[in-house]
């Protein structure tokens, strides 16, 4: 070999540090974009499913004016995560005209355990068949040694186009004294 070939000299420090940092910036610039999109993608896991608001339960004219509560399904659009379900059961509500012609309503779930009460109209109270207790024709708890610690759950009503019954569902939690929404 003669002394005019030269090698190549050999990597220093900075060349180190050179490339060490364009690395670094390079995958900082590359994970922008991936958490974006992943932001993005994931984005409806986060939200809570929602039915936005009152949903219209029935007319006037499905409401005798005797006072006796009649049960009505509520169904409602429900997004939930990606997903969009058109005029699926949400739950269910109790509605009757009072003496006074307001109308009120209330959820059908026991605020004791949970089960689906019972309206008995030759009664005239509410029955729920997992622990026997009643509630009065306006909610209120019938009997005193009832396990239940609250009257059954009123909802908001409002009548739109005066002839439409709308609603504003919600679940409340099983058990405590005072109501809690479900979430």
């Amino acid at each position: 070999m003669s002394d005019t070939t030269k090698l190549p000299a050999p990597a220093g420090r900075r060349d180190f540090f050179k490339k060490f940092f364009v690395g670094v910036i390079s995958a900082i610039l590359g994970l922008v974009p991936v958490g974006a999109g992943l932001t993005v993608f994931l984005d409806p896991l986060r939200r809570k499913s929602s039915t936005n608001g009152p949903v219209r339960v029935t007319t006037l004219d499905a409401l005798p004016d005797d006072g006796v509560p009649r049960r009505f399904l509520v169904l409602a659009t429900r997004i939930d995560a990606w997903n969009k379900f058109r005029q699926v059961q949400i739950g269910a509500v109790y509605l009757r005209r009072t003496a006074d012609g307001l109308i009120q309503a209330f959820n059908v779930v026991c605020p004791h355990a949970g089960c689906p009460v019972d309206f008995l109209p030759h009664r005239g109270h509410y029955l729920c068949p997992c622990h026997n207790s009643t509630f009065t024709i306006a909610g209120k708890i019938d009997d005193p040694a009832s396990p239940a610690a609250r009257g059954l759950d009123s909802l908001e009503v409002e009548i739109r186009n005066q002839k439409e019954v709308w609603v504003k569902f919600q679940n409340f939690q099983a058990g405590p004294a005072e109501k809690i929404p479900v979430a």
